[in-house]
């Protein structure tokens, strides 16, 4: 007899057509498995509107959590219903108390201060800021690079499949077509190394977006696919269970970062993103219009590339004379 699927596995599976991330199902299983354990393990088909409301107002007020934590909640708990048990929700109209939403400025690092940062910074560690602040990348951008998508001849960067589901160019950062233009050529070479011996040692495989391992079977041990900034031992795939070697994990560069911003003394609160909110925030120092910001970071809408034209004029603030200077 043929063993009933639990539902999480379920979701699992869903998350995985979606060709959603493992991050994003690791999330959504999280919450979903929090929900269930929250209305005392009762399946989500025999609850509704009320007990959503219910779960969503205790995040808010009893645990307290940021409206991103309850959204993100929220959206899990509306895959479940729509995508994994094919409940209509349309005229349920959740009224939950939602947690109380800040309007954060971005916090920015000087050039200076990125510099720092930058030359406290080594190795594989310090080419991947360098691209985050040179190219305005999101880590997982950084990180999700291929030897394919950098292109030396036109000094262009290829991000595809990126957060805004836009594919996008960005143009290497100009002190890369010198110097660390050579750093990067020396990295594809050290991943071509690596490839090598994880070939010989019957690995060499490298984890394939979508349907494309299907579709090109062989492409997953060829060089171009591979990641440009890989771990430095294979690892178990935690979806397929094949031992490959993968890219740098976010929270090994985030220790990097910290332990880089701790040595160059910055008092800041510095994470991967504030070298993008850098970037967008000196080009717009610079005289660079908006829009072509907005293209360059690959927002949807200028509406969200405006929130840089607020950093600017925070920090033109610090211009303003006071009353005693004058």
């Amino acid at each position: 007899m043929k063993q009933k699927k639990k539902l999480l596995d379920i979701v699992r599976e869903k998350v995985r057509v979606k060709h959603y991330s493992i991050s994003t199902e690791k999330t959504y299983v999280y919450w979903i498995k929090y929900y269930i354990l929250f209305h005392n393990k009762t399946h989500p088909i025999n609850m509704g509107k009320a007990e959503i409301e219910k779960f969503l107002t205790y995040l808010a007020v009893n645990k307290k959590v940021s409206p991103t934590t309850q959204n993100q909640a929220f959206s899990a708990i509306l895959f479940l219903y729509r995508e994994v048990l094919g409940v209509d929700m349309s005229s349920w109209n959740i009224q939950a108390l939602r947690a109380q939403e800040r309007k954060r400025i971005p916090t920015v690092l000087t050039k200076e201060e990125v510099f720092r940062i930058i030359d406290e910074l080594s190795g594989i560690y310090k080419l991947i800021v360098q691209m985050m602040y040179g190219c305005g990348l999101r880590m997982q951008e950084a990180l999700n690079l291929r030897i394919k998508d950098v292109d030396f001849d036109y000094n262009k960067v290829y991000i595809w499949d990126s957060k805004s589901l836009t594919d996008r160019t960005v143009p290497l950062p100009q002190a890369l077509k010198q110097a660390l233009k050579q750093d990067l050529r020396e990295q594809v070479a050290k991943v071509q190394e690596l490839h090598e011996q994880d070939l010989e040692a019957g690995f060499g495989s490298v984890y394939m977006p979508y349907a494309l391992e299907r579709k090109y079977p062989n492409a997953k041990f060829e060089m171009k696919w591979q990641f440009l900034f890989p771990m430095r031992k294979v690892a178990k795939d935690p979806r397929s269970d094949v031992i490959r070697r993968h890219h740098v994990h976010p929270k090994t560069l985030g220790r990097n970062i910290k332990m880089a911003s701790i040595k160059a003394k910055i008092t800041k609160r510095v994470s991967s993103h504030i070298f993008r909110h850098s970037y967008a925030t000196h080009l717009l120092q610079n005289g660079i219009d908006l829009r072509s910001i907005q293209e360059l970071l690959g927002h949807k809408s200028v509406e969200t590339t405006m929130v840089y034209t607020h950093v600017v004029a925070e920090l033109n603030k610090g211009k303003v004379l006071s009353p005693l200077d004058m």
